[in-house]
């Protein structure tokens, strides 16, 4: 699991869903939350949570300004690519912290992703999960 460290600064709430935004250094995630401020007392403005999703749901770009509904997105370079005959695991540096993406090896070669390399690494808001301490 990806774990980046934020502060919740916007909710946004229809019936029992909220849409969160957290602020982790410069940039903002979004986050489709299953509660409300009235059901879950941690979605409060200002409250420290961590932004958690799966290396499976990093999608990996090759350039940050695409016309796809993608909201979170994090520049970055990657440090290592450890491959294998059907999945490869990136390590990537990124403003935020390092992150890891899993995708397959066929994508790794398709794209032509080498150590080094700058991309964009990119998460769908129903896919980013909040919890707090």
């Amino acid at each position: 699991m990806n774990e980046l460290s934020g502060r919740i600064k916007e909710i946004k709430k229809s019936k029992s869903i909220s849409l969160v935004k957290v602020q982790v250094e410069e940039l903002l995630f979004s986050a489709i939350v299953i509660d409300t401020p009235e059901t879950a007392p941690y979605l409060k403005i200002n409250n420290p949570v961590k932004v958690v999703f799966k290396e499976t749901e990093v999608v990996i770009a090759l350039e940050k300004h695409l016309p796809i509904s993608l909201q979170n997105r994090m520049e970055g370079k990657i440090n290592a690519i450890d491959k294998d005959e059907l999945l490869c695991r990136l390590t990537i540096e990124t403003n935020v912290g390092i992150i890891t993406s899993i995708i397959t090896a066929n994508a790794v070669n398709q794209l032509n992703l080498k150590e080094g390399q700058r991309i964009c690494a990119m998460v769908k808001t129903n896919e980013i999960m909040l919890y707090h301490d």
